[in-house]
């Protein structure tokens, strides 16, 4: 017989912010693509479609992008050093280039232990010290390793950092819209409070900080303490891209409004017009600034993106500028409560940032693989660009950087009333239609957040490019169907 005694933990009692907290990018359409998978595995034959097409997160191995072949080779000697035994070394030579052997012995070597082992809290220091190299060579301006923080990728190392920031329910951050929902989730989640920040879409989701600063004000007016200002460059959905004087702007307006800046940077190595719009990090620019060592700055970038698109694996680091010690020791000891990052993530961090140099025997087949992908995706988020500019009622930015295209959709009155009659949201009833119709998953504006009358969605161009012509052809064929029916 079923149990009638009442659960100690139910929805109604559990923590309230939980229950409140959104995630868009994995909501209900990611659970019903799942779904329809499912059915497509089991012999389903009455779908419109033969596969779905994940293009509601930027995952790009999951749509077969191929890992770059240098990185994996020295982590799957890590992962198994009886391989760099002497007695195998005969064998093993014929099937790992003599620089994968000797980086994955030096970095065996820089842990000092089984990659099985707890590391430093921070990160291994040697993977560390990469980090602070790479920094240094990129920006021309040194990096400390003892200021970073190896973590499990990006979004831990955000978390982490918006936990610290939040003193109770009054604490503020200003976060873009759109935003990428990890930011108002965990906030939801901390139980502060997001303050939006609108980018303009009609000059390609610029953003002017004259507008911003009304926005902190009247937060300020009405209680809340605004601490901190949340940038996404290259932008996460909207693909922009900041100029460096608008950077300096933003640096002198955090100076003026005593805001801590978060610069969300995974997606620096995905810049499509890097003549026009070449990336600047915020560390850069902030060495340049003649604030530079008064600005509180924490800079996020990760192996999940860029050409890489390790994403499993869950490796990043977070860079502290001007952050007070004692906060530097909290966040130590918030480090501390983990162990340490996964150490799989951290090799993987730091061969992102030491691949192989002119001269190495690996050198030639990774700019063959890192070029070969990057061209790619360019290709791909042109055309697909395209697509969306040729539809009806559809207008697109160009996606200067990132995995993302943004969509606006102008949909007719007669789609906006079924949507109510379904109690959904216009954007995500478009969404869900396609969805059905074609297997392709994407995520709706309103998962974002938008401009109040506008209706958006986001998809990705990792689809593989051998496919990519039949791709767009279902998402031109389906909007044509979609248009025609509701008219």
């Amino acid at each position: 017989m079923a149990s009638t005694t009442p659960k100690v933990l139910t929805v109604e009692n559990m923590n309230p912010h939980i229950r409140e907290m959104e995630y868009a990018v994995r909501g209900r359409l990611a659970i019903r693509a799942e779904e329809l998978r499912d059915e497509l595995a089991q012999g389903a034959t009455n779908l419109p479609f033969n596969k779905v097409v994940s293009c509601n997160i930027g995952n790009p191995q999951q749509l077969n992008q191929k890992p770059i072949t240098f990185f994996r080779q020295v982590v799957s000697l890590c992962e198994n050093p009886d391989l760099l035994e002497p007695e195998k070394e005969s064998l093993v030579s014929q099937l790992y280039p003599i620089d994968a052997i000797q980086r994955a012995r030096q970095i065996l070597k820089d842990i000092g232990a089984s990659i099985g082992a707890y590391s430093h809290s921070q990160g291994v220091p040697a993977l560390r010290k990469s980090v602070a190299n790479f920094i240094a060579e990129r920006d021309g301006y040194p990096a400390d390793p003892n200021s970073l923080y190896l973590t499990q990728g990006a979004s831990a190392g955000v978390q982490n950092i918006l936990s610290i920031l939040t003193q109770n329910e009054k604490t503020g951050i200003l976060i873009p819209i759109p935003q990428y929902p990890l930011y108002s989730a965990t906030l939801t989640l901390l139980g502060a409070t997001p303050v939006p920040y609108y980018l303009d879409e009609e000059s390609g989701w610029s953003l002017d900080v004259e507008e911003i600063r009304k926005t902190v004000h009247e937060a300020r007016s009405k209680g809340t303490d605004v601490r901190a200002l949340v940038i996404i460059n290259p932008g996460n959905p909207t693909g922009q891209c900041l100029e460096a004087s608008n950077m300096q702007d933003i640096l002198t307006f955090c100076h003026e409004e005593r805001l801590l800046l978060m610069a969300d940077e995974v997606y620096q190595t995905n810049i499509y017009e890097p003549e026009q719009r070449p990336f600047v990090s915020f560390k850069k620019a902030l060495m340049e600034h003649p604030q530079r060592d008064t600005i509180e700055l924490v800079s996020f970038h990760s192996i999940s993106k860029g050409m890489i698109g390790e994403c499993g694996r869950r490796g990043g680091y977070f860079e502290c500028c001007n952050l007070d010690k004692g906060v530097t020791e909290q966040l130590y000891k918030m480090a501390s409560v983990s162990l340490c990052p996964n150490v799989s993530g951290q090799i993987m961090t730091a061969l992102m940032v030491t691949p192989p140099k002119q001269g190495d025997p690996s050198y030639e087949l990774y700019q063959k693989e890192m070029t070969g992908l990057y061209e790619s995706l360019r290709r791909r988020s042109k055309k697909l660009e395209a697509v969306f500019n040729a539809m009806e009622g559809v207008t697109c930015q160009p996606a200067m950087g990132s995995m993302y295209l943004f969509p606006r959709i102008r949909l007719p009155e007669k789609a906006l009333a079924k949507a109510a009659e379904l109690n959904q949201k216009p954007d995500a009833f478009y969404c869900d239609q396609m969805l059905e119709a074609t297997g392709v998953c994407v995520v709706p504006g309103s998962g974002f957040a938008q401009k109040d009358g506008t209706w958006h969605f986001r998809s990705t161009f990792l689809p593989e490019e051998s496919l990519f012509d039949e791709f767009c052809g279902h998402l031109k064929d389906f909007h044509a169907n979609f248009m025609a029916k509701y008219k």
